[in-house]
């Protein structure tokens, strides 16, 4: 194990450790718990990667089952990212920071708006697929003028 992998693996450590005090935050009874399985969970990471993955679950229900405010799951989803990049890859470049703080950004937006839009789930879907559609257009290729 090289310098390199010991800092990385740290560095990983103590994101998903933010990642489960962020969900922790306001916390009480089963949320708690969840928390408590998810820092164990990180630590356990550090042997097997597939308990990485597992922290962030355990992670995303806490703050699910606790109802966190919006800038402390931003912050818990921001160091999830970060985490799991960590864990599995060694190294963040700068476009994965660029998307998870857009991703962050957008979703803090989102929550900012008083407006209720009880069709807007309908809506959902179809703006999925249309952006699924925009996003791999440019990797279509006419196969026939080949």
């Amino acid at each position: 194990m090289t310098v390199t992998d010991v800092t990385s693996r740290a560095i990983s450590t103590a994101f998903g450790l933010v990642m489960t005090a962020a969900s922790a935050i306001q916390a009480d009874g089963p949320t708690l718990a969840a928390v408590l399985a998810a820092a164990v969970a990180v630590l356990a990471g550090n042997a097997f990667r597939s308990a990485a993955t597992l922290a962030v679950l355990l992670s995303v229900g806490a703050v699910m089952i606790g109802n966190a405010p919006p800038v402390l799951a931003a912050v818990s989803g921001l160091s999830a990212a970060a985490y799991l990049v960590l864990r599995h890859t060694g190294g963040i470049t700068a476009p994965t920071v660029a998307g998870a703080a857009a991703f962050a950004a957008a979703g803090l937006a989102a929550t900012a708006l008083p407006v209720r839009l009880p069709w807007a789930p309908l809506l959902a879907p179809m703006a999925v697929l249309v952006l699924f559609v925009l996003v791999t257009r440019p990797y279509w290729s006419d196969r026939s003028s080949g």
